[in-house]
Parts: structure tokens; sequence; C-alpha cells
């Protein structure tokens, strides 16, 4: 057997084809530890097994800071590298949420991680890289299907380009509108509502291209002033906890409440917290669903510090987390919103920047002569999005008939029977590995046929 080429087509045309060429010698696919037993369904041999570290240039973090002065540690505060990481909240179904943010709202599965030994299983999902953007964190409890959201938790916001376009598919693919397209009250914005199959909702915002499409996250506070001071810095070093600016505020006296927008940068760039005061409501249920914001900073010690100086409450003193070496802290805002902050370092660590893998070179030949198959194992992923682009490799082989059965017989999906494709005589059959990446085998003799 060899690999050949194959055109990504329902029905594939072999006509043109050449096998591979020594310009393009490596085919590379991602895939979990399951993979490898499927190399006994042909001929395959395993040239090579490889263990790795890839470091990125990731510097080792520093020690516990020492406590610092008050004024030490507000110029720090001022100057700390911050950014909103994730939001973290729990659903029923997780398969159910990642399918309906994937074909509704357009996310992306970025990663995937189970904890059998803590019963707990997330979804990272977004617009883009989490080392760039800020994504969400899905947790499913085992066993849990429901949650009360309450009513503190708002919404979460999406910019897109076309909210009308953006609800009909929405509409199209069961989803539930709660609000129709339309300008903002005492606005221009084009916004709709919908909800999530949790009953989470979204703001859709009608916006140009922007880099953060996850671009907000709503709670209700009941003291407006009170919590603006807790989460803003000011330039004269009367710096509070959170370090973030108050990019703006609007009162609506005709609907009785006003809001404030917080963050690390401009709204149509980076992730933003909205803060909403109902005129007269001081206290609300936070329900047991949303359950926090995560935030970078260059130190989580110093972090913890500034929040006790601020009047906030550390739920869980600054150190690494067990098991691994991420250094946190958790904390309450005056209303008891939940945040974490996380080591910038580590962060980038767990998302294996520094990246620990295994690589196995399968092929029918040796490498410097035929070309060769790179499998991947990233340490811990066990799961991957595999997009629409992508198609299948082609391989040939003296009998599809009885390649079929080895398959089979090895655990691989058929999902094409062998036999002649329509209108041609070629004789092909398909199939998937463990990890769903697609191969087709095709007889040798109607290849060649194909090629005169």
């Amino acid at each position: 057997m060899r690999i050949i080429s194959m055109a990504s087509t329902i029905r594939p045309s072999l006509l043109g084809c050449v096998s591979a060429s020594p310009r393009f010698p490596v085919v590379s696919r991602n895939l979990s530890r399951s993979t490898l037993c499927f190399s006994h369904v042909t001929q395959s041999k395993l040239l090579t097994l490889r263990r790795g570290v890839s470091c990125l240039g990731v510097a080792e973090s520093g020690k516990a800071s020492t406590a610092a002065t008050e004024e030490d540690l507000l110029k720090w505060v001022k100057d700390d590298n911050r950014r909103m990481l994730h939001v973290v909240y729990r659903v029923g179904d997780l398969d159910r949420t990642i399918k309906f943010y994937t074909e509704c709202l357009g996310m992306k599965l970025l990663r995937k991680r189970d904890i059998p030994e803590e019963k707990y299983t997330n979804a990272f999902l977004g617009y883009g890289p989490e080392d760039s953007h800020f994504v969400i964190e899905l947790t499913y409890n085992y066993g849990v299907d429901k949650y009360d959201i309450g009513a503190g938790f708002g919404h979460f916001g999406i910019a897109v380009d076309d909210v009308a376009k953006t609800v009909e598919l929405i509409k199209a693919k069961g989803g539930k509108v709660t609000r129709e397209p339309g300008a903002v009250k005492g606005g221009k914005t084009v916004i709709a509502f919908i909800e999530d199959p949790d009953g989470y909702k979204f703001e859709l915002l009608e916006r140009g291209p922007t880099p953060e499409p996850l671009c907000q996250v709503m709670l209700r506070v009941g003291d407006l002033d009170r919590s603006i001071k807790f989460y803003e810095k000011v330039e004269s070093y009367e710096i509070l906890a959170f370090g973030m600016e108050l990019l703006r505020t609007r009162d609506n006296p005709e609907y009785k409440y006003t809001i404030a927008m917080m963050g690390y940068g401009p709204e149509d760039k980076t992730a933003v917290l909205e803060l909403t005061y109902n005129y007269g409501v001081t206290e609300y249920d936070k329900g047991i669903a949303y359950a926090q914001i995560a935030i970078g900073t260059d130190d989580v010690y110093k972090t913890a510090e500034a929040v006790k100086l601020f009047g906030g409450k550390i739920t869980r003193e600054p150190g690494p987390l067990p098991g691994i070496s991420t250094k946190i802290t958790a904390c309450l805002d005056p209303d008891g919103w939940k945040s974490v902050f996380v080591d910038n370092v580590d962060f980038l660590k767990e998302l294996d920047v520094c990246l620990q893998y295994t690589i196995a070179m399968m092929g029918y030949g040796p490498e410097d002569k035929t070309a060769v198959l790179e499998l991947t194992y990233n340490y811990g992923v066990t799961e991957y999005d595999k997009g629409n682009a992508y198609a299948q490799i082609a391989i040939g082989t003296d009998d599809v008939y009885k390649t079929a059965e080895a398959v089979k017989l090895f655990g691989g999906k058929i999902t094409r029977e062998p036999g002649p494709l329509p209108g041609i005589s070629t004789k092909i059959t398909a199939c998937l590995d463990p990890d769903g990446w697609k191969s087709v085998f095709v007889d040798n003799v109607d290849f060649l046929k194909e090629l005169e």
C-alpha cells in the first residue's frame, strides 16, 4: 500500500492524481491516545515515536511577593498586565450546548477536558485562541442536568455583522429568540436577545468587524457607585482592586436603570464587564449556574493584597492549584460576584505554549523516500474540532473488500462499503479512525486506469 492524493469532493475524482510529492513529505494530524492501535489495520509501520517539550519562551514565574507598602501596591495594580481570560458557568448537557454555540453562534470548540475522578467535564469555546481572546468555559457536573440561573446574572454579549441574519439562523436551528432585532431603546445600535438551551441570555449587537466578538458579561449589582469603586482604577493612584477602567455610564430614568461599562481596554476591541443597577433593587438571587470570570495577572499574591485593601473578600488565598503549578487567587466583589485571578505565565503554560507532546511517524516506507503520516498527541487533550476543510487521505490497495474487512476487524468505522463509484469502475472503501479522521482506500488497478 501507499498514500495517494485525492480531491476533496463527495464523489472523489481521481483523474490527474499523482503519488505524493517529496515536496510535501508529511501529513500531520492531532490525535488521542487511542489512534496508535489503529495502525494494525494495514501494513503501515510505526517509523518514529518521539516525545518532546517545545517551549516557546515562557519564563518561570517568581516566588510569592513580599508584602508591599500601600503606595507601591496601588502603583503595581495600575501597571499590572490584566486581561479578562474566560467566563465560567455550568450547563446541564455539554454536547447540546456545544452544538448550539458552534452551529448557531459561530463559536469554535477550542478544547475539552474530562476529570472523571472529580466527576466533571470542561469545554472551552470562543472565536479565537485562548491566549489572545476572551472565551467561555462550560462546566458539566456528572448527573446534573439543570441549574437555577437566578435573577442577578444578566447576559453575555456577542458582536455580529448582521443581527437579523444571525437571528434567522438561530430560529432555523430551533433556538429561542426573546427580543426581535431592532434599535436599542434610546439609541441606534441594532440588538436582539436569544436564549441558549440552558436559559442563558445572549445579547446580539450589530457591529463592524471586531477582534473580540464575545464582548460582554452583564451582571446586576445593588449599588453601582460601590461596584465602580471596587473595579475601577483612577490615575491619581486611588486605584482599586480590579484596576479596570470605567469606559462609560448610561442612566435610563425612563426605564429606571443605570449601566456602567468596565474593562481593560476599549469596548470595540476587548471584552468588558457591564454592571447594571435597577432603581431600588439592592440584592439579587444569584442562583448556582453562573460561576465566575477569570482575569490574568502578573502576581496573584499582590493582587490578593490589593483586593483585601479595598474591601474585597478573598475566598481562596493565593497559591498553586493542587496537582498543577498554576497559581490563582479568588475573591468576591461587594455584591458577591466571584472572580478568579490567574498567573499570566502559568496560564500560558496551561495552554501548551510550553507544549508537552508525543508524535508518531507512520508510513509504508522510509521517511526520506515516501510520504508519511505524522500523528501528534498533546498531553491531556482528548478531542479536537476538525472543521470542514480537511477531507481525507487516499491509500492504494490491491483489494478494497479485504481492506474493509480488516478495518472492521480492528475497530475502524466503515463510512462507505467497498464497491465501484457511481458512473465509473473505480472501486473504493472509506473509513474513520478512532479520532474521526477519514481515509479512502482505492483499488490500485482501477486507480492506474483512471490515470491513463
